[in-house]
């Protein structure tokens, strides 16, 4: 039972260990069939905390322009072992990082023409904080792309 329910999890979308531990122990499996389960899931490579981790964070910076930070409170929640996702992490590009916080504010500005310069660097450092951005990098790429907006030139 243990084997069918782990194989059914991973048919949809990799999952970490403490993931499919969890789903077993929902599922009533006990804990020490399900770490059975799971060891030999890990010896032959299904279940690899590591390799779920990098294409976490591969997905999660692409699609939703996360950073280090919040990309590590999200693995830290799916039970990814800290020493793990601080491996991971520290293979992310702090210039992709700040390049990738450019592509949002760019994105974001297109809807906020007419506002006040405060207003739009209020919503912008708040959508920065959000997706994990640190104070320094959230100016540097706001004040730069403010700086770089028509309604924004000085005369």
């Amino acid at each position: 039972m243990a084997r069918a329910v782990v194989l059914r999890q991973l048919t949809g979308a990799p999952k970490s260990r403490k993931q499919l531990e969890d789903t077993l122990t929902r599922k009533g499996c006990p804990d020490d069939v399900a770490a059975e389960v799971l060891d030999r899931f890990e010896q032959v490579g299904l279940v690899d905390d590591e390799a779920y981790a990098q294409a976490f964070v591969r997905s999660k910076q692409a699609g939703r322009g996360l950073a280090r930070r919040a990309l590590s409170h999200e693995l830290r929640a799916k039970g990814v072992d800290d020493e793990i996702a601080r491996a991971v992490l520290d293979d992310v590009d702090p210039e992709d990082e700040r390049a990738r916080a450019h592509e949002l504010v760019a994105k974001k500005l297109r809807s906020m023409h007419g506002l006040d310069r405060v207003v739009q660097t209020r919503r912008l450092s708040g959508m920065l904080a959000r997706k994990g951005y640190g104070a320094d990098v959230a100016r540097l790429v706001i004040t730069e792309a403010l700086d770089a907006q028509p309604e924004h030139q000085r005369d």
